[in-house]
């Protein structure tokens, strides 16, 4: 079994617990909070990774930070069935995969958005406005500025691209012509 699929597994548990609970930012902003504090500290991943160190070793580290950052119960307790399924480590990727489903579950989709230069609010909302139109959900968008495309917008909601970029226009009438 893939980690992808393991990771939507237990994305798809925490998201109906915390959707029960009413607890779905709070979790979702500890754990994003835990997962932070394992990054900055590699040895800290380390340990929780390591199949040498017994899981008693590692309850009792975790415990002793459940205890300094006093998380809501669901938190601690979706953090301590990872460690026992040796699956702390993998954090990183349960959050990606619980958002992906609280989001499924909202109906809202991520777009990346990118145009040639910074573009205003009123141009951001008249694209959120179409996205949403052309998806039939709420959009959650995401900008960035390549002046490579030349002018125009770049939609990309997951696999599906909206091109209409300069750049692609020109391609296209270079194809055309010859």
């Amino acid at each position: 079994m893939t980690g992808t699929t393991i990771a939507n597994r237990y994305a798809r548990a925490l998201a109906d617990v915390v959707v029960e609970r009413h607890e779905t930012n709070e979790v979702a902003k500890e754990l994003i909070d835990f997962e932070r504090m394992m990054s900055e500290n590699p040895q800290l991943r380390d340990v929780f990774a390591s199949p040498v160190i017994a899981t008693e070793r590692k309850r009792a580290v975790l415990d002793e930070l459940l205890a300094r950052i006093k998380p809501r119960q669901t938190t601690a307790n979706f953090l301590r069935l990872l460690l026992d399924n040796s699956r702390l480590h993998d954090l990183d990727q349960m959050l990606s995969a619980l958002s992906r489903e609280l989001d499924a579950r909202m109906n809202v989709v991520s777009a990346e958005v990118t145009t040639a230069r910074e573009i205003g609010q009123q141009e951001k909302a008249a694209l959120q406005s179409q996205l949403k139109a052309a998806t039939g959900k709420e959009v959650r968008l995401q900008f960035r500025t390549d002046p490579a495309i030349i002018g125009g917008v770049v939609a990309r909601i997951g696999s599906l691209v909206y091109d209409g970029s300069i750049k692609n226009q020109l391609a296209q009438m270079k194809r055309r012509l010859m």
